[in-house]
């Protein structure tokens, strides 16, 4: 066996160089790794933004997002109060991708859950929490770093195609943001916002009609205040209109355009037209002319205000404008001027001159008995209107002229009125002296109680009772004994005619024996004669008691023969 042992080989130059470069790769790559994750965080970062609100509610920072159309858009990194400490500042970090849409024009709101517009919104926020939304302009605009954040949503939060429309109006009433625009009953857009006019004299709304109901808005197209509900009382009973729900509960705007075929083209965008407070006003404005008036009333004109309506006939020509109360030195009393204008166009074929012969001509309607007199409208609401007819028999009248305005005399004031001679009625009523006349009534009921109670009276009535019925008594036992006789009254006179007709032959024989002309002759015919008259009495006798048996009590009462 051999001694030698194997012996091993150390090369140290080679495993140093292995085991060096496996330890430094993973600093290495540790190194390029951060580098790459640090440029590409770099190179994503977007700029530094800041948004001012009137609240921070639901914002936190590093976990409130901004957000559009829910792509991720950038972080809020801090929040604080502004300078003046008035107002909230959010600096937000956006993405390198929402640096273009970071405009003059780009809006930017809190999500959180609310209702408005007629929605609710923001509900997913009771899980994710509230964060920013971002709504960029379509049109572009110049690159802006500091906003100011809107407090509720914008009502058009995308790209919808149609139009906005201004519309100034005296005062609102209740519309809102997102009230409703109807068209023909149906909802074609809505109200975006509204701004004060110059020198606050009138509001402009904005109002936008999607497509494609926008080519139906014409230059001669109506828009009025459709809000709430309308109620009616007529001659078809009680009418509730409504143009929708939404426009009960924010209100609402409704328009429509005539049939007129000279005005063909679509309005352009941002076009000026005018609300109107109703759509019988709205409907007023078709009439181009009108006529001026005023009516001075001596009596009360309560319930007549402006927009009441003027009618003929029943149907309505024109509107009041105002009521007043002046003072007339003339007459040293007080009246009501009441101003009123009238549409010759609601009258179908009437031509109405101008200038001085239309003065002629309303001289004219006055002689021939035209006037004006206060009605009531509603007898319900209490609501009066003004009518107007040529009445024949008003009696003599003047026109009267206060610059363009025609003064038309008055028809019975307020004295005609259904109302007023309700009142008078009333009046005349309580006149009656319904105390006293009670009085009399409890005296006299009170007399005719005691008279009733009375015990000789109650008496008396007892003894009549007895009375009737003795009588009662007496005429049954009446008929029962008469009965048998009246039976037997017949037999009698068939008896005494048969006797009769005996002593006729005893006659003829007599007087064949004793002559016709002698005294014995003649007495024996008067005997007969009587004889005859007896019978024929006994006959009707015993037939009008067999008929009427009472009248032995009662006497003849029948006039005819019997």
């Amino acid at each position: 066996m051999s001694d030698k042992h194997p012996s091993a080989v150390v090369r140290s130059g080679i495993d140093r160089t292995r085991r060096l470069s496996l330890i430094w790769a993973i600093p290495l790559v540790t190194l390029i790794i951060g580098a790459w994750l640090a440029w590409s965080t770099i190179s994503q970062r977007g700029p530094l933004i800041t948004i001012t609100f009137e609240t921070a509610e639901g914002l936190q920072a590093n976990q409130s997002h901004v957000r559009h159309k829910d792509v991720d858009m950038g972080v809020v990194q801090k929040v604080d109060l502004s300078p003046d400490l008035k107002r909230v500042q959010v600096t937000v970090r956006m993405n390198r991708e929402a640096e273009p849409l970071l405009t003059d024009k780009a809006r930017f709101w809190v999500v959180r859950p609310r209702f408005f517009a007629g929605s609710i919104s923001g509900l997913q926020t009771l899980f994710s929490g509230s964060y920013i939304d971002l709504l960029p302009s379509s049109e572009g605009g110049e690159p802006q770093r500091t906003f100011v954040g809107l407090e509720n949503p914008p009502v058009l939060q995308s790209d919808v195609p149609g139009r906005t429309f201004l519309l100034q109006a005296n005062r609102i009433g209740s519309l809102n943001l997102g009230s409703p625009i109807m068209f023909r009953d149906l909802e074609a857009g809505e109200i975006l916002g509204w701004d004060v006019g110059e020198m606050a004299r009138n509001i402009t709304v904005h109002a936008f009609v999607r497509a494609p109901f926008d080519k139906y808005v014409h230059d001669n197209s109506r828009f009025w205040n459709a809000s709430g509900a309308t109620v009616q009382l007529g001659a078809n009973g009680l009418q509730l209109q409504v143009e929708s729900l939404r426009a009960v509960v924010l209100g609402g705007i409704a328009f429509e355009t005539p049939d007129d075929p000279k005005i063909t083209e679509e309005s352009r965008a941002d076009h000026t037209f005018t609300l109107f407070q109703s759509k019988d006003a709205a409907d007023s404005s078709a009439f181009k002319r009108s006529v001026p008036f005023v009516a001075n009333f001596i009596g009360s004109v309560s319930g007549l205000a402006a927009g009441s309506a003027v009618t003929l006939r029943g149907l309505k020509i024109g509107e009041v404008s105002s009521v007043s109360l002046v003072y007339d030195r003339a007459l040293d009393n007080v009246v009501a001027p009441v101003h009123f204008t009238l549409e010759p166009e609601r009258i179908a074929m009437l031509e109405l001159p101008t200038n001085a012969d239309l003065d002629s001509r309303m001289r004219d309607l006055v002689r021939r008995g035209l006037r004006v007199q206060l009605e009531s409208g509603n007898i319900l609401t209490g609501q009066k209107q003004l009518a107007m007819d040529i009445y024949r028999d008003a009696g003599p009248g003047q026109l009267g002229k206060d610059g363009d305005t025609y003064v038309i005399p008055v028809l019975g004031g307020s004295a005609d009125d259904v109302a007023t001679a309700a009142t008078k009625l009333v009046n005349r009523l309580n006149d009656i002296p319904f105390e006293s006349i009670g009085n009399n009534l409890d005296q006299t009921l009170a007399g005719v109680n005691a008279l009733v109670n009375d015990k000789q009276l109650a008496e008396s009535v007892t003894a009549l009772r007895s009375t009737l019925a003795s009588t009662q008594t007496l005429v049954d036992n009446l008929n029962h004994g008469l009965t048998p006789m009246t039976q037997r009254l017949p037999a009698i006179a068939a008896g005494l005619e048969d006797s009769v007709k005996r002593t006729d032959k005893l006659i003829g024989s007599l007087e064949s024996g004793y002559g016709g002309d002698s005294r014995f002759n003649r007495d024996v015919s008067r005997m007969m004669m009587q004889l005859s008259d007896a019978a024929r009495s006994i006959r009707v006798l015993a037939d009008l008691l067999s008929r009427h048996p009472e009248a032995l009590i009662r006497g003849r009462t029948d006039q005819g023969v019997q």
